[in-house]
């Protein structure tokens, strides 16, 4: 990946979802999924925003733009000045469903002041500073990296991160309901204080957890995904979560609140499709609607582009793509 300043130059950026918490792990550990925004941005007269895909109209297209917000962030931070550029977006993730949309303008908004800038950062340096404007770093570890991301933000304030590869029989699905669940709101239901008991159970989760993604050890599911620090708290938000967390099936290795929700990742082994049924089921005997995506995960983190890579296969692609290749 280049960071050279685009000059007269179109760029195309393409950023994951992501589903954070995953049960135990709390503001650590972040699942890259294959949802993604898509932006294509390049100069001009003054600055210009378009937006399409889905929660187009939830987008905004003045400088409250979140994508811009963060550049302008970064632009301050190092003492310059962004250019206007024309800014075309295209969204396929679902906003305030707990997947990571948030994090995921904000990487292509440090992503995109890197390269107009010209600040030639590397992937660890836009983590810090994309983990720095979000306030915790799981989300955006993944839209950065991929795969599955374990984190942690040190004294000084840089963030750790150390990236694991999900075991090739495991598959993720998301199933998300027809209701938005800010996340204020499902922060502000979390207590202060928590019991030793609390964290030491869901440390020694945690660790399972990882321990089994590494690993591919399937035997530690679905103890790995249990947790006492944040879901019981907001199973009162989301009509159904407290069943769909004591679902046990065939295949299915557990289900876990995708970030604040109300989205629920659902994690299970290949061939096992038919127990994200499970779930929307729930959901609907609770009075919900529920869509199904089957995301998987997302191997890699954000992918940049020069335009002219992509330019002759665009017209082509456009139509396949809503709009952006």
């Amino acid at each position: 990946m280049s960071s050279e300043s685009p000059g007269d130059m179109s760029w195309m950026l393409r950023v994951p979802a992501s589903s954070a918490n995953l049960g135990p792990g709390f503001d650590a550990i972040g699942l890259a999924l294959g949802i993604y925004l898509k932006c294509r941005f390049q100069p001009a007269s003054n600055l210009q925003i378009h937006v399409t895909g889905r929660d187009a109209p939830l987008i905004p297209t003045t400088e409250e733009n979140l994508i811009w917000q963060a550049a302008q962030a970064v632009a301050r931070e190092v003492g310059l000045k962004l250019p206007p550029l024309h800014i075309e977006i295209y969204n396929d993730i679902p906003i305030g469903k707990g997947l990571g949309s948030s994090a995921a303008a904000l990487t292509a908004g440090v992503v995109l002041a890197n390269v107009v800038l010209g600040l030639r950062w590397r992937r660890n340096r836009i983590l810090d500073v994309a983990a720095r404007i979000e306030g915790h770093p799981d989300n955006v570890a993944a839209c950065v990296f991929g795969s599955v991301v374990v984190s942690a933000v040190d004294a000084s304030g840089r963030t750790r991160a150390i990236r694991l590869e999900l075991p090739p029989d495991y598959r993720v699905a998301v199933v998300v309901p027809d209701f938005v669940l800010p996340t204020v709101e499902a922060r502000s239901v979390l207590p202060t204080h928590y019991r030793r008991e609390q964290i030491v159970f869901n440390l020694q989760r945690a660790t399972l957890l990882v321990a089994a993604l590494a690993t591919g050890d399937s035997t530690a599911f679905p103890t790995a995904f249990e947790d006492q620090i944040h879901q019981p708290y907001r199973a009162g938000l989301v009509p159904g979560l407290e069943e769909i967390l004591k679902l046990r099936a065939p295949g299915l290795l557990g289900c876990a609140l995708s970030g604040a929700g109300p989205s629920v990742v659902v994690l299970y082994r290949r061939g096992s499709e038919e127990v994200c049924d499970l779930v929307r089921d729930v959901f609907r005997r609770h009075g919900q609607t529920a869509e199904i995506i089957w995301s998987n995960v997302a191997p890699s983190g954000y992918e940049l582009l020069r335009e002219e890579c992509v330019y002759e296969r665009r017209d082509r692609q456009d139509d396949e793509s809503g709009g952006l290749t």
